[in-house]
């Protein structure tokens, strides 16, 4: 994987560069549609190439390794060719998830993580070896180191043996990671993951601690988990100031349009979410004008397009909202599939607006009107 920095915005951190990976190049900034079991949720791949112009998705490794399971995945020679989606793909190690289970008797060990599954409470144990070897089998071109997600809010001293733990299986994750082969004849990439909570000093530790591994990219994570937008802003600027400036920065699980916009002004290249699809589920639209609640009744008799500041997308131009209101109120499964590919549109038309105007200079001011227009509600 190779990391090429176009320009740099003049009045703001944020970059336009040029990922490029054996399944193809991704322009950054980037928003990635998480595809948690090989899926994004109500969306066709084709409609993710051609309406949504996504470059690239997410699997999650928990997820996948539990089912359809590794034995199938391998049969297929991979997830690009199970899913068939021939673009680059990103894993998460599932230490989200693991951190989800805390009510389940989860337990975190030195050794990894042992947990029961959500589907048939069967065991099993994650260890960063494991982790590594099941996102090979898998097959993304990015995968994540293993790593635990702490609460918010979560104590100091928690936090910070949580960190360096995390720390410790960065190095077995890498160790193994150098030590195995990919198995299906294309390159694949290892992403650090800077930790440490809301507490400053160990925020900084962490991004000097993972800086000095060298890795091809480096992610953020254990933000967005409930804190302030503006604490997550915070960390994220100063774990930004000291990541390496050649070397993709990915932002895990964020977010709204308004927190991307404002994590790109910091010096973020890559973020996923499950939010525009999810929301989209429960009648949530983002637009180019702010968010409307499908299911109001100001909607009923609004025979407008979706979104007329989206005249490419055929789901934005095409659809009412007077159309997708009904089909959302009687629960009819195309009301979710016009409202996910709508939003994943939206967001990806987005992270598109950014890089362009990133390129041309006009970022910053772009940006703060934005920021406040995405915020209204219609």
């Amino acid at each position: 994987m190779t990391f090429d920095i176009k320009t740099t915005d003049p009045n703001s951190n944020a970059r336009a560069g040029v990922i490029q990976t054996d399944h193809g190049q991704i322009l950054t900034p980037i928003f990635m549609p998480v595809g948690t079991a090989g899926s994004v949720k109500a969306v066709h791949q084709r409609e993710l190439k051609e309406d949504i112009n996504a470059q690239i998705i997410l699997g999650n490794t928990y997820h996948l390794y539990l089912r359809p399971g590794l034995d199938i995945i391998e049969k297929a020679g991979g997830l690009h060719k199970f899913n068939g989606w021939d673009k680059p793909i990103l894993t998460d190690s599932g230490g989200y998830q693991v951190y989800s289970l805390s009510g389940t008797g989860r337990k975190i060990k030195e050794e990894g993580v042992t947990f029961k599954s959500h589907i048939d409470g069967s065991k099993h144990i994650f260890t960063p070896e494991k982790v590594m070897d099941i996102q090979r089998t898998i097959g993304a071109d990015i995968i994540m180191a293993f790593d635990e997600c702490t609460p918010y809010p979560c104590e100091y001293e928690y936090a910070r043996e949580s960190m360096e733990m995390t720390h410790r299986w960065l190095k077995r994750c890498c160790e193994h990671f150098d030590a195995t082969e990919p198995k299906y004849g294309y390159s694949q990439t290892l992403f650090p993951i800077v930790q440490g909570s809301v507490y400053k000093d160990l925020r900084k530790k962490s991004a000097e601690a993972i800086a000095e591994f060298g890795r091809e990219g480096n992610a953020i994570g254990g933000l967005s988990v409930g804190e302030p937008a503006e604490m997550m802003y915070e960390m994220t600027e100063l774990v930004t100031d000291i990541l390496p400036k050649d070397k993709p920065r990915y932002l895990m699980g964020v977010g709204t349009p308004a927190n991307i916009l404002e994590s790109i002004a910091l010096g973020i290249d890559m973020f996923d979410c499950v939010m525009p699809t999810r929301n989209a589920r429960n009648g949530m639209l983002f637009t180019t004008q702010g968010v409307i609640n499908i299911r109001n009744e100001k909607w009923k008799d609004d025979f407008s397009v979706l979104d007329p500041g989206l005249p490419e997308s055929y789901v934005s131009s095409f659809y009412t909202k007077a159309y997708l209101r009904h089909l959302v109120k009687s629960d009819e499964m195309l009301g979710a599939m016009i409202a996910s590919v709508h939003n994943l549109t939206f967001y990806l038309w987005l992270v598109s607006q950014a890089r362009e105007r990133i390129l041309n200079g006009t970022f910053k001011s772009w940006k703060d009107r934005m920021v406040v227009q995405l915020m209204e509600k219609l």
